[in-house]
């Protein structure tokens, strides 16, 4: 999961090693009253148009992403508007699901944030493998180590990082955990049976954090978006298929845009939410009940 570069000392080398990317500059201290949203999954999709969002509203970002050269842009290009709108950006080109990069990232951002600083963790991780359980053979079929990575990325990693913020005192009382899921932890598509059962972890995830995080003041609900064009989408066989249908029987008359989820994730963070929690809440339209 991890990019690959080449050697050499010049930044860009670096950045496509999965080292600490983007930083912002050192001599930033916290400040006091700093709010900050963590984006994991921030260079496109639902968590780059969330993070466009939150800056515009007032908030610094913390962006996780895992980007190779071709796709680097796209992460330059968000963390350019986020500062742009004024606000400060972290940006690390990192595996997310990795316990040590982690631990780099959460340093890192106490520095800049300090304790109470966090906002938001918001969870948009879309990297996992993508094949029939049970194929024509062995060959064709879901494998142990898929199975284990997609779970662990997809979904036990929002755990992970609740923990990290936490146990460093940076997500507290008023805060937010985000977490994005899909009509996939309830419905059958082809190929999609590991991403699925994710999916349907991460809800799990959600409540029992709902449920242990409440009388720390934090909040934790998933956003069950509907079927979105995002590079995600894309690499699931039968796209084209999967948003023509969507758009077709779609309450609303076209399908989920990744704005869409970055309007409810800024009105989610309006002090008159904070009693909503442990939910699956869907933005997408009425494309679910309809489905």
């Amino acid at each position: 999961m991890r990019p690959r570069g080449g050697g050499g000392p010049s930044e860009a080398c670096r950045l496509l090693r999965g080292t600490v990317i983007l930083r912002a500059m050192t001599s930033h201290t916290a400040k006091s009253g700093a709010s900050w949203a963590v984006v994991l999954g921030v260079s496109s999709g639902f968590g780059a148009a969330t993070a466009r969002r939150l800056a515009a509203d007032g908030y610094d970002v913390c962006g996780v992403h895992l980007d190779r050269r071709a796709t680097l842009a796209t992460a330059l290009a968000v963390k350019a508007d986020i500062e742009s709108a004024g606000r400060r950006a972290l940006f690390f080109n990192v595996n997310a699901a990795d316990s040590d990069r982690r631990a780099e990232v959460v340093s890192s951002l106490a520095e800049a944030a300090g304790p109470g600083g966090v906002k938001l963790l918001f969870h948009s991780l879309a990297f996992g493998s993508l094949a029939p359980l049970v194929g024509p053979d062995e060959k064709g079929s879901a494998r142990k180590s898929q199975v284990e990575m997609t779970l662990d990325v997809m979904a036990s990693s929002l755990v992970y990082w609740v923990q990290s913020l936490c146990w460093h005192g940076l997500l507290g009382r008023g805060g937010r955990v985000l977490a994005m899921t899909s009509a996939g932890s309830h419905r059958v598509t082809a190929g999609y049976g590991m991403v699925s059962a994710a999916k349907a972890a991460l809800e799990a995830y959600v409540r029992q954090l709902a449920f242990e995080l409440a009388p720390l003041g934090i909040s934790v609900n998933a956003l069950r978006a509907g079927v979105t064009d995002t590079p995600a989408v894309r690499k699931i066989p039968g796209w084209e298929a999967l948003i023509a249908r969507a758009g077709t029987i779609n309450p609303g008359g076209r399908t989920t845009t990744p704005e869409d989820i970055a309007g409810f994730v800024s009105l989610l963070m309006r002090p008159e939410s904070q009693w909503a929690s442990g939910n699956v809440i869907g933005v997408d339209g009425g494309e679910d009940v309809v489905g």
